[in-house]
């Protein structure tokens, strides 16, 4: 069955989920507001400028879940996702998805976003298949690190090659929806853009 592959930022949203959820945490009190989000626009801008390990920024955005339980986060994560991500949804994106649906397509969003946030936000939309950074979890909490390739820049590519691997996928008659290039150099741009 051919893919249909989504990235998330700006391209199924009309925004960044990680610097929205940055927000969201300083609304919450787990950060101090402007002494993380001026870090987190520098850490989004060395991002966009090619220069930033993800490693450090993801160390830095995971800071404020250590010790925090998957079900704490799964509960002030659906209501963010209903009130802050579903108005930022492209009316555009979900056309895009019924159509391929309406194909037989499967469809996978690939994020260098945390699954925590991607996951959810895929589902508001229908879409199961998500590659995004994995956070590790020790002792039942978030431990602040990654697991697993990154899905950022070549690491998009890494972890789809190993994921259409683990469940028999080819890349025939793949499409791939971005707004920006940064790497999927194996997928061939979709005809159907959003705006």
């Amino acid at each position: 069955m051919p893919l249909a592959i989504f990235d998330l930022d700006d391209t199924l949203i009309d925004g960044d989920s990680s610097a929205l959820w940055n927000e969201q945490m300083a609304r919450l009190g787990w950060v101090d507001p402007a002494a993380f989000v001026e870090r987190s626009e520098a850490l989004m801008r060395a991002y966009h400028e090619g220069s930033l390990s993800m490693e450090q920024f993801m160390a830095f955005a995971l800071e404020p879940m250590i010790g925090r339980t998957e079900e704490e986060l799964e509960h002030l994560v659906e209501p963010w996702v209903e009130e802050v991500i579903e108005p930022l949804i492209h009316s555009d994106a979900t056309r895009v998805i019924a159509h391929h649906r309406s194909l037989g397509n499967r469809i996978l969003v690939i994020s260098a976003t945390a699954r925590f946030l991607v996951a959810p936000i895929a589902a508001r939309i229908g879409i199961d298949d998500v590659l995004a950074i994995d956070c590790e979890i020790a002792h039942g909490v978030y431990s602040g690190r990654t697991e697993g390739i990154l899905t950022y820049r070549e690491g998009k590519v890494a972890r789809l090659e190993q994921w259409l691997a683990e469940q028999g996928e080819s890349l025939e008659g793949a499409s791939f929806s971005r707004t920006h290039a940064t790497t999927c150099r194996c997928c061939k741009p979709s005809p159907t853009r959003r705006r």
